[in-house]
């Protein structure tokens, strides 16, 4: 259940207007009162002989208890509450009891007997909407200071009671929600998202990877968004404000937010803390393609998985944070056809990268150069390399999003590690699609090795890893790990030992296909091709393959030790 405080207002016959009409849209349905302050004032829903102004009237009436110069100009307040998506219908009854707990617990009505007088309307099915004068029966002002944190705080309890789906408790980390009027707005045009949610998805990847002001505010120019910089008198940028070229007022002109309306990290200021904090370097030749710059990432990512796991607090809040302009950058350069997916788990994990812990900028810096790398790498095509590295990165994301979540879930960040588990799923889905052809390739491969090889994997595997060997020989995967083991023997390796490193420092478990996550990993730790296309066919013949290093019992019970340890 979300409670939602708006802005205070002058006039309360016009919010009554607004309620009791039709809806920009026509989506009011049934406006009624189902609450008051006194249980008796008049409604103009179901009332023939009750009107607006009837209503306005005697909500207006303690205005009249002070001098006319001593009003408040922004006498109204008004708050909309609104259940969960997949919640049952409330009753009115039920809606009148949640609006009375509300307003008590906001402090508009508190029950001392002198409170605001108040009126909730319901227009819909899922939420009411509450309107209050902001002058007591005894003339003094209400205390609803912190009403917003007060009103979340009793719908959680509110939940409990009705049995309704618990909202994660909040932190004010959160973006700025989208109000009824931007939502309204942009359902007018056709539009799935508010200009407000646009805007923040391009700040956040135009300041992606970026190395300066310049950089960044080019970057804003070149996503077709107008800029406005708020200078100071000795001409430095204090803020910035942004909008949409076609999302205008009533008069016609831009409608800008500023970077800290758009998220708590957007300001200018918070922006400046990762380039003085996190500088990054030009984009070196070796990862200024496509492919490259996501083999160069992967590594980043794998190395804040570690510090995500190990590190203090400081190191592990700016990994996540940084984390997050890894997922931008992946979405603006990504096929169509994982785009999608990578945008949800981009907006998701957005959330999962603020909290209270301060971000310790410094740790962050492979993490930022990766993104930049994306970023200057430019667009992958998802085919050949750049697909079958494009699978590596997105399933290496996956742990690192798990490991967030998993972290935040130790902090108690309820909100986070909610967002952060999205992210993973959004990052599944993306997987699936980025890999379906490399593992194909690998798979059919894989199922062509002659079988002395395959025992010689199989028997590897079990060395290595003898705790998930079964697990893994029973996955439909386990062909192409079996293919990856061969082009890494071909290169050099030691099968047992690659996968013993693979497996030692990370889990496993939430891991849908383990043999696929071995993959990749493998294959980035033997610098192999990410497009199986790409390997050089192995020998199928069992004398022309070396046999594998031999094992001792100790070395056995080495790799098992290491194995129950990841």
């Amino acid at each position: 259940m979300i409670p939602s405080i708006q802005k205070q207002g002058t006039s309360t016959a016009g919010l009554l207007a607004y309620l009791f009409g039709a809806g920009r849209s026509e989506e009011h349905v049934d406006p009624h009162l189902v609450a008051s302050f006194d249980g008796l004032a008049p409604d103009p829903g179901r009332d023939p002989g009750a009107t607006e102004e009837d209503l306005q009237q005697l909500l207006d009436e303690p205005l009249h208890l002070l001098p006319a110069g001593s009003r408040p100009d922004k006498h109204v307040w008004h708050a909309s509450v609104r259940s969960a998506p997949g919640d049952r219908t409330l009753t009115d009854d039920e809606w009148a009891d949640i609006a009375r707990r509300v307003i008590a617990a906001t402090g508009i009505d508190p029950g001392d007997g002198a409170g605001c007088r108040w009126a909730a309307v319901r227009h819909a099915d899922d939420h009411i909407h509450l309107i209050a004068t902001l002058v007591r029966e005894d003339g003094r002002k209400p205390d609803h200071h912190r009403s917003g944190q007060r009103a979340q705080a009793e719908c959680r309890r509110i939940e409990a009671d009705y049995d309704l789906y618990r909202v994660a408790p909040g932190d004010g980390t959160a973006a700025k929600r989208p109000t009824s009027a931007e939502r309204h707005k942009a359902q007018s045009r056709g539009r799935d998202r508010t200009a407000r949610e646009e805007l923040r998805e391009s700040v956040r990847q135009a300041a992606a990877g970026t190395a300066s002001e310049t950089e960044f505010f080019d970057r804003l120019a070149s996503a077709g968004l107008l800029v406005r910089r708020r200078p100071a008198p000795s001409g430095d940028t204090l803020g910035y404000t942004v909008a949409l070229p076609g999302d205008r007022n009533k008069e016609g002109a831009p409608v800008y937010y500023s970077g800290s309306k758009l998220a708590p990290d957007l300001s200018l200021p918070r922006i400046r803390e990762r380039w003085t904090g996190s500088p990054t370097q030009p984009t070196p030749a070796q990862a200024s393609r496509p492919a490259a710059a996501r083999r160069h990432a992967t590594g980043a990512v794998w190395q804040a998985v570690l510090l995500i796991d190990h590190g203090d607090d400081g190191t592990a809040a700016a990994q996540i944070a940084a984390a997050s302009e890894v997922l931008d950058a992946l979405v603006e350069t990504s096929p169509a056809r994982t785009r999608h997916q990578l945008r949800q788990a981009a907006t998701a994990f957005e959330r999962a990268a603020r909290s209270h812990v301060r971000a310790e900028r410094g740790h962050d810096r492979a993490l930022r150069q990766a993104a930049r790398n994306l970023i200057h790498g430019g667009p992958a095509l998802g085919r050949g390399e750049d697909g079958a590295t494009a699978a590596m990165l997105i399933d290496m994301a996956f742990f690192l999003a798990t490991a967030a979540a998993n972290w935040h879930a130790r902090k108690n960040h309820a909100q986070q590690a909610v967002a952060a588990l999205q992210a993973a799923e959004h990052l599944r889905a993306a997987y699936r699609t980025a890999a379906a052809q490399p593992m194909a390739v690998l798979q059919q491969r894989g199922r062509h090795i002659a079988q002395p090889l395959q025992r010689q994997h199989t028997a590897a595997l079990r060395h290595a890893i003898p705790d998930l060997a079964e697990q893994i020989l029973a996955e439909p995967g386990w062909p192409a790990l079996a293919a990856t083991l061969a082009d890494a023997q071909a290169a050099g390796h030691s099968p047992v030992d690659l996968l013993t490193e693979a497996t030692q420092r990370r889990e496993l478990g939430s891991a849908t296909s383990i043999s696929d996550v071995l993959v990749w990993r493998l294959r980035r730790l033997a610098q192999l091709p990410a497009d199986p296309a790409a390997a050089r066919p192995q020998a199928v013949r069992a004398h022309k393959v070396p046999a594998p290093p031999s094992t001792t019992q100790t070395a056995i019970k080495a790799a098992g030790d290491n194995a129950r340890r990841r």
